[in-house]
């Protein structure tokens, strides 16, 4: 389907009324009681919570995040019947390429802002001239502000969908594909579907999970290393008690939405515990992420009020079959690339890639997690910079 209505200018321009309210509630919160010594085996930090709160309250400037998202190009279109904001910056290096990169949950158009600019000019940052690359970053709909999904049914496919219609009204006949977490999903919908538009797709997450029947053949094992093997078993026992966040926006978004859309804090108390259990760090959530930029995403979900909507695309994705942990017996022959983070979730062993991808890249990172493009933003543009030489 293409798009209903033109691409239009969006200036973002929140109104000065709703961050007098959001610091007049962050003031009342109303704060549940906490286990002395229990830091973040219960959920999120108290210690930490509060004190993020009141900075957010008394000394945090949207207006300065609101400036940089105006610089890139915020715009708007009308795709698939559902409002979808995005980022567009062409870059000034000639023989620059096309690429769109997907964000996941819990995470925004914000935490690829310093990817973008390493992306658009790599000169500026150490690079080469001759690895720019125009840049396309969507919000998924139902994410930041082009404001909450209207339609049931709107699961990850729709999404892959509305990108494939964006870069469509773009211009752009043949571009990259790139994304992490649910971004992840819409790349390799991109590259089932779309194949003939793709130059390539790259993954910093990558879907490669056996199926049922796949998990009983007796070759499953074969060419995981032991060193791959010892993740798998790793990224279990750390996965284990981590995915009750999943059960509840798969099955009741609706119920949670309350709190997330009424309180601040309640709803910087879900996605931090995230943030802390997914990024690579030792011990100290800010020695990777400030409070500005933490913040910043935050506001992508409190200020359009999209949380319940951001939820609500796990109900969807459940429902149809198109989850994460839907079953997926696919093949994707568009070629592959994967940076492969160690603290991501989910490490995926090469030999079960190889089966299902056309890998022609391949590398392994030194620092870095789930949030890969906000945590480690020059490894990761680095990265691309060495996937894209390999169609230019």
């Amino acid at each position: 389907m293409s798009p209903s209505a033109p691409i239009r200018s969006f200036p973002i321009e929140v109104p000065e009324a709703s961050i007098v309210d959001l610091r007049e509630r962050l003031a009342r919160t109303r704060w549940p009681d906490s286990l002395d010594g229990s830091g973040w085996e219960l959920g999120t930090d108290a210690d930490l919570l509060r004190d993020l709160c009141s900075y957010w309250a008394t000394k945090y400037d949207w207006r300065r995040a609101e400036a940089r998202l105006n610089r890139y190009g915020s715009s708007m279109i009308e795709t698939q019947g559902e409002q979808m904001h995005f980022l567009h910056v062409r870059s000034d290096h000639p023989d620059a390429l096309p690429i769109v990169i997907t964000h996941g949950w819990c995470g925004s158009i914000i935490e690829h802002l310093d990817v973008l600019d390493r992306l658009v000019d790599p000169p500026a940052f150490g690079g080469d001239a001759a690895d720019a690359f125009h840049v396309v970053v969507p919000s998924m709909p139902g994410y930041g502000f082009g404001g909450p999904t209207r339609q049931r049914g709107f699961d990850v496919h729709r999404v892959a969908d509305a990108v494939a219609d964006l870069m469509q009204a773009l211009g752009y006949e043949r571009y990259i594909a790139q994304g992490g977490d649910w971004g992840a999903l819409v790349t390799r919908r991109l590259a089932e579907v779309y194949a003939d538009r793709l130059t390539a797709v790259h993954f910093n997450m990558l879907f490669a999970l056996p199926t049922p029947e796949e998990q009983a053949r007796p070759d499953l094992l074969e060419g995981v290393t032991d060193r791959e093997l010892a993740r798998l078993e790793a990224d279990a026992e750390r996965m284990n008690g981590e995915t009750a966040y999943m059960d509840i926006q798969g099955t009741k978004p609706q119920s949670l939405a309350y709190g997330q859309a009424d309180s601040p804090a309640g709803l910087a108390g879900w996605v931090l515990e995230k943030f802390h259990a997914w990024t690579d760090h030792d011990g100290d959530l800010y020695s990777v992420l400030s409070r500005d930029q933490l913040l910043d995403n935050l506001m992508t979900y409190w200020l359009p009020n999209t949380a319940n909507s951001a939820a609500r695309l796990y109900y969807e994705s459940m429902r149809s079959g198109t989850h994460a942990i839907s079953p997926w017996s696919g093949r994707i022959d568009v070629p592959t690339g994967h940076a492969d983070f160690p603290g991501e979730l989910m490490g995926t062993p090469r030999a079960w890639a190889d089966r299902k991808y056309n890998i022609v890249h391949w590398t392994t990172q030194e620092r870095g997690g789930h949030f890969a493009a906000f945590e480690q933003p020059d490894a990761f543009a680095r990265d691309v910079w060495a996937f894209g030489r390999l169609f230019r």
